[in-house]
């Protein structure tokens, strides 16, 4: 079998455009945009692992007769303008759900949308990321290794401007690509649907004790040791949000654990901790010494439970077979319905159906096992009508054969 060549792509065809960050450059490259003809890529670049929250520090678009713009967003906050302009017209965007919340606090909210990560999924390609796509679509090679920078430095690297420009410069063609695949193999409905829920999906909700995700948290055993987690989880963020730093860069997670494994009670302690040495924890040891004293003068009754409050859905799946060995086998039997499925429509198990529609469903399934009782179901847990007509039937007859085999 022959290898495949791929070409790199190491040059924007039109050469690297300027970076807008003047009224009067917005002003003239949206009325570019607008001129252009056909769908607009755009992509958006974030400095997440350095500045505190996710929004963007580039915006990139390109549309055919316009070319590739690229805008400082910090210079021009406002892409209102753009919107109004490109409100008829089709976004093309790789993992949208990613910049769509960046790019409506710059008042960009595209009423159209394809998604080339989730139609690659939908496919059934095994690696989805941009770069692979369009290295087994259209031969070429994306240099991906500017992707974690701080876009948030300026002046912005001309080596990284050019990544940027790369980003949105072959979009347009891997979109359409994938769109004659989706039509070849029946999909272009669902791909439809899917790329509705992404445009229409709600932010998610804030995490109850979002402090319970500091990495290592599973050493904490005690109470009161978890209640140091938390204050000094709450003082990282009010550091971290008042001067614009990502938290990790104020205080590691690790440092947190061992702090509230050792609770140090004065700052020689403290400074013994590991992780409370560097230049940016040392900056502020008073507030996190003040923290860890908080947690300890909490009377009991204020101490966090071991672990996280209970939401609405049901309990983690490796806790079933413990609580309702009934349930645990009605979610084997769900499953297995869902991955035959998926597997016969060459895509992955939870694109065929949410993973948690599934928990939901088998945890308290409808009292008429029917495919339309199912499927009512199913949607209310945000399954969409291509799913929901998929899955209904064959969860139904599987969940009839489980309870047959109960009778007998």
């Amino acid at each position: 079998m022959t290898e495949r060549t791929v070409e790199p792509l190491v040059e924007p065809r039109d050469g690297l455009p300027s970076v807008v960050s003047s009224d009067e450059g917005l002003a003239a490259a949206t009325e570019a945009l607008a001129s252009g003809v056909g769908p607009v890529a755009v992509d958006a670049e974030r400095a997440s692992g350095f500045r505190y929250g996710h929004r963007a520090f580039l915006v990139q678009f390109r549309r055919q007769g316009a070319g590739t713009v690229l805008i400082d967003p910090v210079a021009c906050a406002d892409l209102s303008g753009i919107d109004a302009a490109l409100a008829d017209t089709e976004a093309v965007l790789h993992a949208a759900s990613q910049d769509l919340p960046c790019l409506a606090e710059l008042a960009y909210r595209p009423r159209r949308l394809f998604d080339t990560e989730v139609a690659g999924r939908l496919l059934g390609y095994p690696r989805v990321g941009l770069a692979a796509l369009v290295e087994a679509n259209l031969g070429l090679g994306l240099e991906k290794s500017h992707s974690a920078a701080d876009w948030s430095t300026r002046p912005l690297p001309k080596e990284w401007l050019r990544y940027a420009a790369l980003d949105v410069e072959v979009l347009i063609e891997l979109r359409d690509t994938l769109a004659r695949q989706l039509a070849e193999q029946d999909k272009t409905e669902w791909a439809e649907q899917e790329f509705a829920a992404v445009l229409s999906a709600s932010p998610p909700p804030l995490r109850p004790d979002p402090w319970r995700r500091t990495s290592g948290i599973h050493r904490v055993r005690q109470r009161r040791a978890l209640a140091v987690v938390r204050e000094l989880w709450l003082e990282r963020d009010n550091i971290a949000r008042r001067r614009d730093v990502s938290p990790t860069k104020v205080l590691p997670d690790a440092a947190i654990v061992e702090a509230a494994r050792s609770m140090p009670t004065s700052m020689a302690e403290l400074t013994r901790v590991p992780g409370f040495t560097g230049r940016g924890a040392r900056r502020h040891l008073a507030e996190w010494l003040r923290a860890v004293g908080r947690a300890r003068a909490l009377p009991d009754r204020a101490l966090p439970s071991p672990s996280a409050p209970q939401g609405d859905g049901p309990p983690p799946a490796h806790r079933w077979q413990e609580r309702d060995p009934v349930a645990a086998k009605r979610l084997m039997a769900v499953r297995a319905a869902v991955a035959a499925l998926a597997d016969s429509h060459s895509l992955p198990t939870e694109n065929l159906l949410p993973p948690d529609a599934v928990r939901r469903l088998a945890w308290q399934p409808p009292a008429e096992l029917s495919s339309v009782a199912i499927g009512s179901d199913l949607a209310g847990y945000g399954a969409r009508p291509w799913q929901v007509a998929l899955t209904a039937t064959p969860i139904a007859k599987a969940l009839l054969r489980l309870l047959e085999k109960g009778d007998e």
